[in-house]
């Protein structure tokens, strides 16, 4: 089936709708008469928790029916059942064995539908629903709450087996993570809700997930246990989480009211479309794309993020550009095949979050360094973590490659509308930034200094263009310090947003 023709599918299916006196449709003003059109328009909300698809009143012809009233019964009739085998999961509330690791262990091909009604509950005993090897496994129409997986790991799908199929579920009040994801993974028109980490953490020891498709999901209120507070700079917060994943379609998500950010790619993931998104009220940053490579972001919908974690910063006098987009030592890179050889971020509409965009470099992160907190890896262009060291990597090609680059990075045809009034914000906010740290560390860096702050400003194409601004924004460049106007932000040196238009009186 053609992408448009699924998107919507599953919007018809799933109850998305975007009505004038519903809170998540946008009060963005039309561009001003002459002004170039931005492309950027509201996008359809994915209301899956409140509006869930109906599911199956019947067992289909030769599925296995399971009975809420024998404890246990969906793992027992899993293990002695042949794979491929169609479960269908009575209407109740269904119980694991009270051990802690007793879950059900799918076979190849096993499909698992809910009828109205069914629950799978973890009674907060059973650490996992769902897990094992098994590969192509199907779940639908399921409600799974109640389990109490530890941190970084997750309810369903809990060993990232390969090829599961996660349709039409609703996936709540756990600790951890709700789903964990495996190659080829589908995960659609689901609600993953309220739960202790994450609603979905894409990560798989030993092997990159690839073909991930995350596609009309509610993703909403999780990271109930605050995690950033309990372990400071642990980076394990948000609505959705992608560690080393080669190929993703995000699209069609409502991500919103989470604590944290909404979407976080960390660490050499690549090849990812976000796309027709609504991004809203996250307490971080909308979607952070760190250590990574070769993107699209595009025809988002983008608003209010960033209230909690960007007004903490600004009243803690931190005078950082805490953004709703944030690509952090994240590129496009031609050496790294994907779809796109450069992070592309256009016609989307920004609304009234705390910054813009910020692309930043660490000048003392990179492979091998002691700054760098993905300790264990080093970047897609070299093999070795230990070669980036003197003498060699103050050479080429290594003193290119050891570093993760912000580089082509191309800002276009977007609309920028911020309303202080509506944020509440005097100051630090409104802004849009390219920069770097001076570099200072470890002793045997060879990017001390300015370098990498020249380099990510004025040498490595990162370009905005043809964008819409409404409101009082400002612009930074090179360093923290360096706060432009608009007309500065245009002009030599930077000569950045060619074709954009500035109204500072139009957000309010």
């Amino acid at each position: 089936m053609p992408t448009a023709q699924l998107l919507l599918v599953l919007l018809a299916v799933t109850g998305c709708t975007s009505t004038a006196d519903d809170r998540s449709e946008p009060s963005g003003k039309s561009p001003a008469s002459g002004a170039p059109s931005s492309g950027a328009t509201a996008t359809p909300v994915a209301r899956v928790c409140d509006k869930p698809a109906a599911a199956p009143a019947q067992a289909p012809a030769g599925a296995v029916a399971v009975d809420p009233a024998v404890v246990g019964d969906l793992a027992e009739k899993t293990k002695s059942s042949p794979p491929k085998t169609t479960f269908w999961i009575g209407p109740g509330t269904h119980k694991l064995d009270p051990d802690r690791y007793a879950q059900v262990i799918p076979k190849d091909g096993d499909t698992y539908l809910g009828a109205p009604g069914a629950v799978l509950d973890g009674q907060k005993s059973n650490q996992y629903a769902f897990g094992g090897g098994g590969v192509d496994v199907t779940i639908r129409f399921l409600t799974v709450q109640g389990f109490i997986a530890p941190q970084n790991e997750g309810v369903v799908n809990h060993d990232s087996a390969d090829g599961w199929v996660i349709e039409h579920a609703t996936i709540q009040n756990n600790a951890g993570a709700a789903l964990m994801a495996g190659a080829r993974q589908q995960v659609r028109a689901n609600c993953l809700r309220g739960n202790g980490q994450y609603g979905l953490n894409a990560y798989k020891s030993g092997s990159p997930i690839t073909h991930l498709v995350v596609e009309g999901n509610e993703i909403v209120g999780n990271d109930t246990d605050d995690w950033e507070r309990r372990q400071p700079g642990c980076g394990c917060t948000g609505g959705i989480k992608f560690w080393a994943v080669n190929g993703a379609d995000v699209r069609g998500n409502w991500v919103h009211d989470n604590r944290g950010p909404g979407i976080w790619a960390d660490t050499n993931n690549n090849d990812f479309r976000i796309e027709e998104n609504v991004l809203e009220a996250n307490d971080g940053a909308a979607l952070i794309y760190e250590t990574s490579y070769n993107a699209v972001i595009r025809k988002n919908t983008i608003r209010r993020n960033n209230w909690v974690e960007g007004r903490k910063k600004a009243n803690d006098g931190d005078n950082f550009p805490f953004a709703t987009v944030y690509l952090s030592e994240s590129g496009g890179e031609p050496r790294v095949p994907a779809r796109t050889d450069k992070i592309e971020v256009y016609e989307n509409l920004f609304e009234n979050n705390w910054s813009g965009i910020t692309l930043w470099e660490n000048a003392d992160r990179f492979c091998n360094s002691p700054a760098n907190t993905s300790s264990g890896d080093c970047t897609l262009l070299v093999k070795s973590i230990a070669s980036c060291a003197q003498p060699a990597i103050a050479g080429a090609p290594l003193y290119a490659d050891c570093r993760w680059k912000t580089q082509r990075v191309d800002i276009h045809h977007n609309r920028f509308v911020l309303d202080t009034s509506v944020v509440g914000c005097a100051v630090k906010c409104g802004r849009m930034a390219v920069l770097a740290n001076y570099g200072t560390y470890p002793d045997w860096s060879p990017y001390k200094g300015e370098p990498v702050a020249e380099a990510i400003t004025r040498e490595q194409q990162n370009r905005w263009h043809d964008n819409v601004y409404s409101g009082p924004w400002s612009f930074i460049a090179h360093d923290p310090s360096r706060e432009l106007d608009f007309a500065q932000w245009q002009g030599a040196p930077y000569q950045q947003d060619a074709g954009s238009t500035f109204s500072p009186q139009d957000g309010g």
